[in-house]
């Protein structure tokens, strides 16, 4: 289990939001807790690749998300 603050959880759900949105051309199709079993540990932070062969996104303890 993978312990995220609550910055990186606030952080997941934008992520989820943005990507699972309807118009979105490559739109999600899981749940948000199927989707928050992708996170995955990095060095410094942990670890999200929303869409299958996309870009992976990492997400600081402090929220903050890049690529």
């Amino acid at each position: 289990m993978i312990t995220l603050t609550k910055l990186q959880r606030n952080a997941v759900h934008k992520v989820y939001m943005r990507y699972s949105h309807p118009d979105n051309y490559n739109c999600i199709t899981v749940g948000y807790r199927e989707f928050r079993k992708r996170v995955n540990i990095g060095f410094d932070c942990i670890m999200i690749q929303p869409i299958d062969g996309g870009i992976w996104l990492g997400i600081e303890p402090d929220g903050y998300t890049h690529s």
